[in-house]
């Protein structure tokens, strides 16, 4: 998506509704204590194969910081100019009223670095990107 998608939006003013912006709770804490219910979903383990030093960085990092990684997943999607609105998929009342915070949060330029950082995009945008 970042590749042809987002600077497709961008290019012709047109915005984007992301779906399962944490992807399926990999970005809300996966490896926090007390969340065995969502590391035991086979699509997050198999996440956590693959992403699990990310996500433990990711997790590190959000700590450091003070902020809950839902939180700080939701501001860093709405900071991008193309996001009008993710469509987050709450299952609980208290879910949908704590993504909220995320409206608040505003992720300066270190935060948004280091979170590039930790999770690198595909290289830049098309076609450069698919280039040696």
């Amino acid at each position: 998506i970042e590749l042809e998608v987002i600077p497709a939006c961008q290019s012709y003013g047109l915005g984007l509704l992301p779906y399962s912006p944490l992807g399926g709770g990999l970005l809300a804490g996966a490896l926090q204590d007390g969340d065995h219910q969502r590391r035991g979903q086979d699509h997050v383990k198999k996440l956590l194969e693959k992403h699990g030093d990310q996500v433990a960085r990711y997790e590190k990092y959000c700590q450091r910081l003070g902020l809950a990684p839902e939180h700080v997943a939701l501001a860093w999607l709405l900071a991008n100019p193309v996001v009008t609105a993710p469509i987050i998929g709450p299952r609980t009342m208290e879910q949908l009223e704590s993504s909220l915070a995320a409206l608040e949060l505003e992720l300066d330029a270190e935060m948004m670095d280091r979170l590039d950082e930790i999770w690198p995009g595909p290289g830049g945008e098309a076609p450069e990107a698919y280039s040696w």
